[in-house]
């Protein structure tokens, strides 16, 4: 079975089942259990809970018992697509069924797909079964309740479940809990609170990894705080914390927002120095900070650095492009972004349309206005769900 275990690890989801349809018919062949997981696992992370069901019914037709796993897979896929009923109806026949009662892990999965949706009621119920089952939450669902309620801004509920995770034996908080906590308050710009979660966390023993300082570069640069700022760099330079693209990406927007071009430019040629590949967020925030300063020479020069890499670029990029060069005024480079997107493969949606058109309103450009409208009109209408014919 470990040629099949390879199959289901190395390739695409249609690869998979053209090779599993293969594989069962042969005369060797013998249901494997541990296959069928995978692929109801990978069918749910693909949004197919029904197909997924199917492979389940399949799995028991071929003398395969259900097993806990293989129903956790199967409520995992029903709740990633927000069929909540169903999965919900799916937790409850576990509960009939011998060998699958649900775990810890079931709730886990189900609790994080409800935080998802925001549908936080849910959650509530979840928690409560948990707790009339004698199911106790470990480390991952509070760690996960704790991230999205702090996403959420919902932070009685976020301090809420840090206090009952404390209460808990063998169930000690770590370096997730506190960067999700830092994340909270810091994105918020609560800069004092993140400061004392960081110091309470640190205190406890819990050391700081890279997401840590890229949490705290983060919230300090948006909040202005550039001496802070530097201050963690000096500190993870001194540590030697090495750099991720994520670290740049943050260091970069920051000076940018600020107007330090010189800066900026210094950690974009640093981070190719590193051989760390731009990303399409990298290349927004050197565009807003030329268009912030007024100079759309240099984001010339970010044009052509993507002409000579190999930079996937997306639509919120070409977006972003459309968007400075409008506040700028630039209307003959703005319209040219449409042909580079054409070029690159890449088509226009609403958002860059209406951008467009905001700029073209504000400078009372009417029958540049009337014409994009006509494009914005045109990508609506092929957005609309088609009726099914009559007959």
């Amino acid at each position: 079975m470990l040629a099949c275990e390879l199959v289901v690890r190395g390739f695409g989801l249609t690869v998979h089942f053209q090779v599993f349809e293969l594989l069962r018919e042969q005369l060797w062949y013998r249901p494997y259990p541990g296959i069928y997981v995978k692929l109801i696992a990978m069918l749910g992370k693909c949004k197919q809970p029904e197909k997924a069901r199917e492979l389940f019914e399949a799995m028991i037709d071929e003398g395969c018992a259900s097993t806990r796993e293989s129903y956790t897979a199967l409520v995992s896929a029903y709740g990633r697509s927000g069929l909540f009923e169903k999965a919900f109806s799916l937790l409850e026949e576990m509960k009939g069924t011998a060998d699958c009662y649900p775990d810890v892990q079931t709730y886990s999965i189900l609790i994080k797909s409800c935080l998802q949706a925001f549908a936080f009621e849910k959650v509530q119920v979840l928690l409560s079964d948990m707790a009339a089952s004698g199911i106790r939450p470990n480390v991952v669902t509070y760690n996960t309740l704790i991230d999205s309620y702090g996403k959420a801004k919902m932070f009685m509920e976020m301090e809420a479940t840090l206090v009952q995770m404390l209460s808990e034996q063998n169930c000690a908080p770590d370096v997730w809990t506190m960067n999700s906590a830092m994340r909270a308050f810091g994105g918020s710009g609560q800069i004092e609170m993140m400061e004392k979660c960081y110091d309470k966390f640190q205190s406890s023993g819990i050391e700081p990894n890279i997401k840590t300082f890229n949490i705290l570069l983060d919230s300090y640069g948006k909040a202005g705080e550039y001496q802070k700022m530097s201050a963690v760099m000096e500190y993870m330079q001194k540590y030697h914390y090495s750099w991720t693209i994520v670290t740049y990406n943050v260091v970069i927007d920051a000076f940018g927002r600020a107007g330090d071009l010189k800066q900026m430019e210094y950690m974009f040629r640093l981070m190719q120095t590193e051989k760390i590949k731009p990303s399409c967020v990298t290349l927004c925030s050197l565009v807003r900070a030329y268009g912030q300063a007024g100079r759309p020479e240099k984001i010339g020069g970010v044009l052509r650095f993507i002409e000579n890499s190999d930079t996937m670029l997306d639509t919120v990029f070409f977006n972003c492009l459309v968007d400075v060069y409008g506040k700028m005024g630039c209307f003959a480079e703005m319209k040219e972004v449409l042909e580079l997107m054409e070029e690159k493969g890449c088509k226009p949606d609403a958002i860059t349309y209406r951008t467009m058109l905001k700029a073209y309103k504000d400078r009372g450009m009417s029958s540049h206005v009337k014409q994009v409208l006509e494009l914005l009109r045109s990508v609506e209408v092929s957005r609309m769900p088609r009726k099914k014919p009559d007959f």
